[in-house]
């Protein structure tokens, strides 16, 4: 080796080594834990029954890593597994889940955790601080084919280090406001006895029932058909304090019901225990009838105080003609999204104005959605090039028309598109609608064969995440959940400035800086948000008391932090039952509950 570069590579590898988390536990550290927040989960809640639901698409995979791992049946697996912390969903503290006890580093982007010795993987072994190390191979590794989970796994979380066997310490990159650092640098165990990781990985595992850490465990698939959980009898968490009382069906079964209308079908005959009326045409005109008039169902109207999804139309800016910015203001102007709220949603829907909304401080308030004006949207055509009309009324340019393929999954949906698409004509603009099935859709768009998609990306967490939705780094390829495809430099740089903020106020400065420059960059178009959840259930299923809490989105959730709260009563069962073969008439049941509303 050249002897003047052998010094040069000691003192780089010092220079590491000196940065790298300690490997002797911090002296000092201030230990936290959150065993005083009040349970919310109901004491009399009863165990037992099969819980009956649905999914409009069956899972590709039951992998929550590489492709095909992002579908909707997907929430359901991640929601099985614990984080080393919670969050409380009402006070919004955290609270322990896989760990008891947390404290964080002098430096500002460390934390150190205390992990519950009683946690278990479904196959009985321990969790243990080496399933968190994995974890971090596991998430870097080139085999699982997951991009996202590459980088944030190196340029997020730096390091994972062992002290004991129930002793972690975590390494951010940079610095950041407590509570947030206690999520973002939070990362889940990977159980290293199950995983081989290799170049076969994604075909191995495509199928394998991985173990968790939640209630429940697959316990049987019916591929085409239905995915079942059954309960955990001995689950290690169900005495823990807040968990106690919760996730009490012993079965949960989710049923492949490909059209949404069919399986409300299904619940009207009780073959599902409850359904989603957040679509105002099942709550105003679909949820009537003798079920509701003789009060075997029920109706409920539970407001909620939570981060809205990312709801709109996602313009490719790799497909023509969206690389034109003019064309995408354009389309944003010709889109009458409140008409569409007045009415075919009856009002009960609002404007999305900006991409994050419901973040508190990090939500910018002053961006307002670009208003349906025909004026507008031509300004912007005839400043594209698209000046001319064909007989049809379709503007052209260069002899084509500016037809625009809309790709979307969920048919409840196409009474919205269709007045969109008759409103967007006015200005020259064809929307051509391509209804798929949810798997064939996802597909399309993560494989970017989009032009533009209609769809939602959940909310969550205590801040927004913009890297993964619009960095550069993320563009132009498949399997990101950049589709938009947007390539910003400068957004870049406010990304990068964000994701490396150590202080909130700054951290709150540059979301606001950036919601305008989505705003500006066009290729999203927000439209609905909805501040409230809205559910049909046979009255054997059973809430608590207060019904949900703040950061319900769903009062029948069976799984997830806030979820789990319900019960099915056999006895009520059998007497609806009953009395629905007899003709007989119980009270009328329909719930409006206000006590989350949050006031403009």
């Amino acid at each position: 080796m050249n002897k003047f570069l052998a010094p040069l590579l000691f003192l780089l590898l010092s220079a590491q080594l000196a940065q790298a988390m300690p490997k002797t536990l911090p002296e000092g550290l201030n230990w936290q834990t959150n065993l005083s927040d009040p349970i919310f989960a109901d004491p009399t809640a009863k165990r037992g029954g099969r819980y009956r639901t649905f999914v409009t698409t069956f899972p590709l995979t039951l992998r929550l890593v590489g492709p095909d791992s992002n579908g909707s049946f997907a929430g359901y697996m991640r929601a099985n597994n614990l984080g080393l912390v919670g969050i409380h969903p009402n006070t919004l503290q955290p609270i322990p889940e896989l760990a008891t006890h947390w404290a964080f580093g002098e430096d500002g982007h460390s934390i150190y955790f205390r992990l519950d010795p009683d946690a278990r993987w479904s196959d009985g072994k321990p969790v243990t601080a080496d399933d968190y190390v994995f974890g971090l191979e596991f998430m870097r590794s080139k085999f699982i084919l997951a991009p996202w989970y590459n980088n944030y796994f190196t340029e997020v979380i730096t390091d994972v280090v062992k002290y004991d066997d129930h002793t972690i310490g975590i390494e951010g990159a940079v610095a950041k406001p407590q509570d947030e650092m206690l999520f973002e640098y939070g990362v889940s165990p990977v159980p290293k006895h199950f995983h081989t990781l290799d170049k076969n990985w994604v075909k191995d595992y495509n199928w394998r029932i991985e173990p968790n850490t939640g209630p429940y465990i697959i316990s049987e698939i019916r591929k085409g058909k239905y995915i079942e959980f059954s309960r955990k009898k001995d689950w290690w968490a169900n005495d823990k304090r807040y968990f106690k009382y919760r996730y009490n069906p012993d079965h949960l079964r989710v049923k492949l019901i490909r059209d949404i209308n069919i399986a409300y079908q299904y619940f009207r005959k009780g073959e599902l225990d409850n359904f989603p009326l957040l679509m105002p045409r099942f709550w105003h005109k679909k949820a009537q009838g003798d079920i509701y008039e003789q009060g075997y169902v029920g109706k409920i109207k539970f407001y909620n105080d939570v981060p809205q999804p990312i709801s709109g139309l996602f313009l490719n800016e790799d497909a023509k003609p969206f690389d034109d910015i003019n064309v995408r203001y354009a389309v944003g102007h010709a889109l009458n999204v409140d008409k569409v709220i007045n009415t075919v949603l009856h009002g009960d829907y609002e404007r999305l104005q900006s991409a994050h909304d419901g973040y508190g401080d990090y939500t910018n308030t002053k961006i307002r959605a670009r208003e349906f004006d025909l004026k507008k949207a031509g300004d912007y055509l005839d400043k594209a090039g698209w000046g001319q009309r064909n007989q049809n009324g379709i503007r052209v340019k260069d002899g084509k028309p500016l037809s625009i393929r809309i790709t979307y999954y969920n048919s409840g949906h196409n009474d919205r598109l269709v007045i969109l698409s008759q409103e967007a004509l006015k200005a020259g603009i064809e929307f051509k609608l391509q209804l798929l099935d949810p798997s064939a859709a996802f597909k399309q768009i993560m494989e970017n064969k989009h032009q533009a998609a209609w769809m939602g990306w959940g909310g969550g967490g205590l801040s927004p995440r913009y890297w993964e939705f619009y960095h550069s780094e993320n563009a132009h390829k498949s399997q990101t959940n950049n589709v938009t495809n947007t390539d910003n430099p400068l957004m870049d740089a406010k990304i990068m400035a964000y994701r490396k903020g150590t202080e909130k106020n700054q951290r709150v400065q540059l979301a606001h800086e950036l919601e305008q420059m989505i705003h500006d960059q066009g290729s999203f178009i927000p439209t609905f948000k909805v501040p409230y959840t809205r559910e049909a259930y046979w009255r054997w299923l059973k809430l608590p008391k207060h019904y949900g809490t703040r950061t319900s989105d769903s009062l029948f959730d069976p799984l997830g932090g806030s979820g789990g709260l319900f019960w099915i009563d056999q006895d009520a069962r059998r007497n609806i039952l009953e009395a629905k073969s007899n003709g007989d008439a119980m009270p009328r049941e329909l719930i409006i509950d206000k006590t989350w509303v949050v006031t403009p």
